[in-house]
């Protein structure tokens, strides 16, 4: 029996989940049928004392026993921690996981941006400010996701007249999906820091060096497209200007952290309830807790330099200056002092906006985003959407859309399409100016972007978000 299986029986997710897919093992091998298994799961979870002593059950009944008692023991906060939400209609799912996050005895603040939608315990547009711990799932699987766009030295009707260029330029210097990596690595000097840190890293530092300069999966892409100023600023005067957007993490190796000490955070707190199960932490006075912030800020200076490598690469291929260069990373947790203390700032899709901060939000692969700068708004703890949001899942996308339609809306908008999966087609996300005007608050505009050129990875990925 699989994990999902035996969670919706009721076997809480942990170290409980372990044993009991040995215990289905042992009773597969006994010839036991799987519909006797899985009422076998569900009276072991109902009563776990009357197995204790069963030869196939016991470990089963006497681990959950333990989980059980722990999570009799838990006291949760009398009150909510306060948090606020930006935009109307938001996900209910979404909603409920951020005020289940809030009722954390460590939560401190939180807030709930525009794009918000279902996530690992904390959902997708989600800040949580915690008390000197972290909370791995609240962070993310690709931790240090990012978003980094250069203006290239070229003139914009280079899109249209020298597309092969920008094409060839893209298919050459970087790579897409779940296991790309470059035979020739690349080099970056994030290469000499101390990838020790944690065992995770120290063990996967060959992979992350292989995988230096590629793309990944899922919603994750490469793009050219036109940036608009209005008015003189960031250096540049008002116009239209050739840049290039790209918007991926820390591959596989953030996958790894984020799974073992994932894990080990379930493994310190088995007295969460089963809806606080993947928001449990880590004390940063911990060893784990320790490792944990070490390896997830190695993570920020690795898909930074995943970043450098992609933009330089194409730089270099197309023998270009660059007249300005934007970044921010979200999937993060920051040591930041709000109220006058020290906290831990999760953004989980969400893109830090402290007074002046620059930050970039995109909308989809047919949709224009926007370069902002943020106003330092406090309630937001200085946050904001890091795009438009999912209005659907993956699955319902691949379902209700064909690529007729999508062509027919991408060639309406001038945008050529390279590679990417139906799951990530822009009818799939919110109106990113709806997200925009309900954040307005948050962010100003700064110059919108709209891409023309447009790579994600084939469809068939697995996504990594």
């Amino acid at each position: 029996m699989k994990a999902r299986e035996l969670n919706n029986l009721g076997v809480p997710k942990g170290p409980a989940m372990k044993v009991a897919m040995e215990a289905t093992k042992q009773a597969a091998g006994e010839k036991m049928s799987k519909l006797d298994m899985r009422s076998r799961v569900s009276e072991v979870v109902q009563t776990p004392q009357s197995f204790v002593s069963d030869p196939i059950w016991g470990k089963l009944a006497s681990s959950l026993t333990e989980v059980f008692d722990a999570q009799a023991r838990y006291i949760p906060r009398e009150e909510s921690a306060p948090w606020k939400q930006w935009g109307d209609e938001l996900d209910v799912n979404a909603v409920e996981q951020m005020t289940h996050a809030c009722k954390l005895p460590v939560s401190v603040s939180g807030a709930l941006m525009p794009d918000a939608h279902l996530g690992y315990g904390l959902p997708i547009g989600g800040v949580l400010a915690t008390k000197n711990c972290v909370i791995p799932y609240a962070v993310g699987v690709d931790i240090a996701c990012r978003m980094k766009m250069t203006v290239l030295d070229l003139p914009v009707d280079t899109l249209q007249k020298d597309q092969d260029r920008l094409r060839n330029a893209i298919e050459r210097e970087t790579m897409f999906g779940i296991g790309a990596a470059f035979r020739k690595k690349r080099q970056h000097d994030v290469l000499d820091a101390d990838w020790n840190v944690s065992p995770i890293t120290k063990t996967n530092k060959d992979k992350a060096w292989k995988q230096l300069g590629t793309s990944g999966s899922g919603n994750h892409f490469v793009e050219f497209g036109m940036l608009t100023l209005d008015q003189a600023d960031l250096g540049l005067e008002a116009g239209t200007y050739l840049a290039l957007l790209s918007h991926s993490g820390s591959r596989g190796t953030g996958a790894s952290v984020c799974a073992h000490y994932s894990m080990l955070a379930k493994q310190a707190h088995p007295e969460l309830p089963r809806e606080l199960s993947n928001l449990a932490w880590l004390d940063l006075d911990s060893e784990a807790g320790h490792e944990y912030f070490e390896a997830m800020n190695l993570m920020g200076e690795y898909a930074a330099a995943n970043h450098w490598c992609i933009h330089n690469a194409i730089k270099a291929n197309l023998g270009v200056d660059v007249l300005l260069d934007v970044e921010n990373h979200h999937n993060f947790a920051w040591k930041e002092t709000h109220g006058g203390e020290e906290l831990i700032v999760h953004r989980k899709g969400a893109t830090p906006a402290g007074k002046g901060v620059l930050g970039i939000i995109p909308g989809s692969m047919g949709t224009p985003g926007y370069l902002v700068r943020g106003k330092g708004v406090e309630a937001s703890l200085m946050s904001a959407s890091h795009g438009a949001g999912r209005k659907m899942s993956r699955t319902a996308a691949k379902a209700k859309f064909n690529w007729k339609d999508v062509k027919r809306f991408l060639d309406e908008r001038g945008v050529v399409l390279m590679s990417a999966g139906l799951d990530e087609v822009p009818m799939a996300y919110k109106d990113i100016d709806e997200v925009m005007a309900a954040q307005r608050d948050l962010v100003e505009t700064v110059a919108r972007f709209d891409p023309k050129l447009v790579k994600m990875a084939k469809a068939g990925e697995r996504p990594e978000d």
